[in-house]
């Protein structure tokens, strides 16, 4: 089911839309018992975009919620918009409204990104709120998706944040929706211990097939030898991959 890439990337293509889906939701809770087995926690940094939102909704159903113990999981963001926690843009709230809301996470195990007030600063916190909690250990899972232009988290093509190599996270300004971000950078997401994205639908076959064939995209320079990107596409997305498929 799964394909190597290259040296940094695996795909795995599990069948329709339902079935990939359902492929994500066992991954993500799979990622979730290892790390619990391990260390008695799970970090995991969540995206925003409309497969997430199935599968925080599958997470958070009769039929999954009882396989984890949701209190030893921590919940971070791999970015967000410099909106309120209430807004219909924000992450956050869609993460929460979607079911995660309704899980047993306590409290300060919900570490959402503040970037309403300022964006450097928002940053900055987050960074050390990161520091705080995870201490030197990597993220467990981060979860990511594939805009239609390349992006991945708010690492917009073109932007500062991309030139980044220190940092965890920063304020990134993107001309293409002229607004502040906060953001992961891709070196901090490359220490993660899983690393996801997630493709479905027809519309993502050209940018899919360009960032897998070496296309310069931020998507395509997620992964590393040591921690493998794992992209998962249904049937519609991987569409033009041909027998990497």
């Amino acid at each position: 089911m799964e394909k190597q890439i290259d040296e940094r990337r695996v795909l795995s293509v599990p069948g329709d839309l339902e079935a990939t889906l359902k492929f994500c939701v066992e991954h993500f809770i799979q990622c979730a018992k290892l790390s619990i087995a391990n260390h008695d926690h799970f970090y995991v940094a969540l995206s925003g975009g409309s497969t997430p939102k199935e599968i925080f909704k599958r997470l958070s159903s009769d039929k999954y919620k009882e396989q984890l113990d949701w209190t030893k999981v921590h919940l971070f963001w791999s970015d967000e918009r410099c909106v309120a926690p209430d807004h219909k843009d924000s992450n956050y709230k869609m993460a929460m409204d979607a079911g995660l809301g309704t899980l047993n996470i306590p409290e300060e195990n919900i570490h959402r990104m503040v970037g309403e007030r300022d964006a450097q600063e928002g940053a900055k916190n987050y960074e050390e709120t990161i520091s705080s909690v995870l201490g030197s250990r990597p993220f467990d899972l981060v979860m990511l998706g594939m805009g239609d232009d390349g992006h991945t988290a708010s690492l917009f093509p073109g932007t500062e944040a991309l030139k980044e190599t220190e940092r965890k996270v920063v304020a990134n300004f993107v001309p293409q929706k002229e607004t502040w971000r906060l953001t992961m950078t891709q070196p901090f997401i490359n220490t993660a211990n899983h690393i996801v994205f997630y493709v479905m639908g027809d519309k993502k076959q050209e940018m899919l097939k360009e960032v897998l064939s070496g296309g310069d995209y931020p998507s395509a320079h997620i992964g590393s030898a040591k921690h493998k990107a794992l992209w998962i596409a249904d049937h519609a997305a991987a569409t033009l991959l041909g027998s990497a498929a």
